[in-house]
């Protein structure tokens, strides 16, 4: 049964959707069979034959196809840039705002490159600039926003990353997206035990072949510190291996026996479960300080993820659904409603190379993860003349970097000028908060 519901009863809101044939633009396409006040009026996408596939397959007419050539914004409320291209999706995002059209970002490799120039700009107009929901960084920002009304004390907020680690007791085998490894020992190590962090360790050695960080991972987490002001414990993250009933006590402070080594912190998990467990689905959580054991302990009766000392309890929305959650978003765009956060520069995500790079090396971002060869990402506090992990694709160096260092955007050229542009706005901003904040 399709429920009514009060957003139905408006005027249709007018749909531009950039990577329109990818796979998020197909759940989200999907869904708009089900909301009829959003109408998906312009598709932009290189592949018109598979966008007309795409359709036939749904059986939508959603209007006209183009290759983002030629944009036509006269017939748009609200784009929704999916097209994970930084310099194209900088492109779409600013034209939409500059034709008085708000703007949903999907495209998290946009966001922590143009993010804040994009908000300042849609503020300046009147418009909206709004992380996509049924993406972790707009859920994330909904649980913080529900949770923090409460009143509740945050000490972590996070995701799981994008796939389980599923153990079969039977075997020692852990799979993880198609991927293996038998690792029997974890079998004992299902309890975190009496040394918490001890028990992390040995389990993230066992699966140490595994790929468990993700550039994507940081992308997501940077998009929600840049809204949030939460900050990383480690610029790569913890990544602990961890059942969802530990998490209370995982991201405890470590006088607690927990990893944090300071409140606010932002983070992944590698979510460790039995064939028969449910998934976290790569979903979003926050860890709180309890207060009132009392009410705790009532909670933990009715299944609640509390800490073993009661200190901490997890809430977690386990699910993130892609498009089908992103007319949410919409809605909130066209109604001005739901939480705005507007992003700051108070992380970035940079790139420090793995190994010595020699001058004329190019950078292209690739994969399914959307990751650069040579260059690890890593969240860190913004460092002027640091370059975005996601500026580099398609430029390359003008001279060697040496290992372990951060690119900076001295070291490249052929740097896309549009995100260019939006990062030095960003980097204004932060010179600006140095000097108001320097002494006297």
């Amino acid at each position: 049964m399709i429920h009514s519901h009060a957003v139905r009863d408006r005027q249709p809101v007018r749909i531009a959707l950039t990577g329109a044939n990818g796979g998020y633009g197909r759940t989200l396409l999907a869904q708009l069979r089900s909301t009829p006040e959003l109408v998906p009026a312009l598709l932009v996408e290189p592949d018109a034959d598979g966008m007309r596939r795409t359709l036939a397959e749904l059986g939508l007419d959603a209007g006209a196809i183009t290759d983002g050539s030629d944009v036509d914004w006269s017939g748009v409320d609200v784009l929704i840039e999916a097209s994970g291209k930084v310099a194209a999706g900088t492109g779409y995002a600013t034209a939409a705002l500059e034709h008085g059209v708000h703007v949903v970002m999907v495209s998290k490799e946009v966001d922590t490159v143009a993010g804040v120039a994009l908000a300042a700009r849609a503020a300046e107009a009147g418009l909206r600039y709004l992380p996509g929901d049924g993406d972790q960084p707009a859920n994330l920002l909904r649980l913080l926003d529900w949770v923090t009304a409460t009143g509740l004390e945050v000490v972590a907020i996070g995701k799981s990353g994008e796939y389980d680690l599923v153990l079969d007791p039977a075997t020692g085998v852990v799979t993880q997206a198609g991927a293996t490894v038998h690792a029997p020992g974890l079998v004992d190590l299902l309890d975190l035990g009496a040394d918490p962090r001890e028990t992390l360790a040995r389990r993230a050695e066992l699966v140490a072949s595994l790929k468990r960080s993700a550039a994507a991972d940081l992308c997501e987490m940077t998009v929600v510190a840049t809204r949030c002001g939460a900050v990383p414990d480690r610029e790569d993250l913890h990544y602990p291996v961890a059942r969802v009933t530990e998490l209370a006590d995982v991201y405890a402070a470590r006088e607690h026996g927990g990893l944090l080594g300071r409140p606010g912190v932002i983070d992944v998990f590698s979510a460790l479960r039995l064939p028969d467990e449910a998934s976290f689905a790569g979903g979003v959580f926050a860890v709180v300080r309890t207060g009132d054991p009392v009410t705790w302990e009532l909670l933990r009766g009715k299944g609640h993820v509390v800490s073993r000392d009661g200190r901490y309890a997890c809430l977690y929305w386990p699910y993130h659904a892609m498009g089908v959650e992103t007319p949410l978003t919409v809605h909130a765009a066209v109604d001005g409603t739901g939480p705005a956060h507007a992003p700051s520069p108070s992380v970035l995500l940079a790139a420090r190379t793995a190994t010595a790079l020699d001058a004329g090396t190019a950078f292209r971002v690739a994969g399914h993860h959307h990751e650069i060869d040579g260059v690890t990402p890593v969240m860190v506090a913004p460092e002027p003349g640091a370059a975005p992990y996601y500026l580099l694709d398609g430029a390359r160096l003008r001279r060697p970097v040496a290992a372990g260092e951060l690119v900076r955007l001295a070291d490249l050229e052929g740097v896309a000028p549009g995100p260019l542009d939006a990062h030095l706005f960003a980097q204004a901003q932060v010179a600006a908060a140095a000097t108001e904040g320097a002494p006297a």
